[in-house]
C-alpha cells in the first residue's frame, strides 16, 4: 500500500481569489447595502432593527454567494434573502410600528421650509400608516418596488408570482392607498 501526499504548490493556493472574491462582495455590499436598508426599514420602521436586519442578509448572502449560479442575478438572489429575514423576523417579534421620522427625512427629498417639510414628515407616516393596512403580499410587493427600487420582474421572482400579477398588484394597492388618501381629506 502506498502513502499519498497532497502538496500544495504556491501557484494553487486560493489565498488570492478568496481575497478578490471578499473585494468583489465588498463592492456588492457598498452597491446594494442603500437599497436592502431602504427595503428593512421600509417593513420593519425601526432604524436599528433594518440596522440588524440588514447585517444579517448580507452575512447569508456572503455565506452562500457560492450556491448562486449567476452572478447576473445578485440583486433578485439578494433581495430574496432579505424577503426571508424580514419574514422571520416578523414572526419572531412581531410588526414593529415605531416610524423614525429622522429616517424619512433622510428618504424624502428636501423641500426647503420647515412647514413643507413637516407636512411631507406628517404625509409619509400617512402613507407607510395606511399601507400596513394592506395585506402582507401587497405590502410586500411595494416595499420591492420603492424601497428596494427593483424592476417588475425582479419582484415576480422573489414573490414567485407572474410580472403581470406584479403590475396588476401595484396598480390596484397605488389607487387604493391614493383613494384613502383622499378620503381622509
Amino acid at each position: 500500500m502506498t502513502s499519498q501526499r497532497l502538496t500544495v504548490s504556491p501557484s494553487s493556493t486560493s489565498a488570492p481569489r478568496a481575497a478578490r472574491g471578499l473585494d468583489e462582495f465588498a463592492e456588492k455590499y457598498r452597491q446594494f447595502f442603500p437599497r436592502v436598508f431602504a427595503y428593512i426599514y421600509g417593513r420593519v420602521y425601526n432604524v436599528h432593527v433594518a440596522e440588524d436586519l440588514a447585517a444579517d442578509v448580507f452575512e447569508k448572502a456572503y455565506v452562500k454567494a457560492d450556491s448562486l449560479r449567476n452572478d447576473d442575478a445578485f440583486s433578485t438572489w439578494l433581495f430574496t434573502i432579505a424577503r426571508n429575514v424580514v419574514i422571520s423576523h416578523a414572526r419572531k417579534a412581531g410588526r414593529e410600528t415605531v416610524v423614525d421620522h429622522d429616517v424619512l427625512k433622510a428618504i424624502a427629498p428636501s423641500i426647503g421650509s420647515v412647514e413643507s417639510e413637516i407636512l411631507m414628515r406628517e404625509e409619509a407616516s400617512e402613507v407607510a400608516g395606511l399601507l400596513r393596512q394592506f395585506p402582507q403580499r401587497e405590502q410586500d410587493v411595494v416595499a420591492l418596488k420603492f424601497d428596494a427600487e427593483l424592476s417588475n420582474p425582479q419582484i415576480a421572482h422573489i414573490m414567485d408570482i407572474s410580472e403581470a400579477n406584479v403590475r396588476v398588484i401595484l396598480f390596484r394597492t397605488l389607487r387604493r392607498l391614493r383613494e384613502m388618501m383622499t378620503a381622509r381629506r
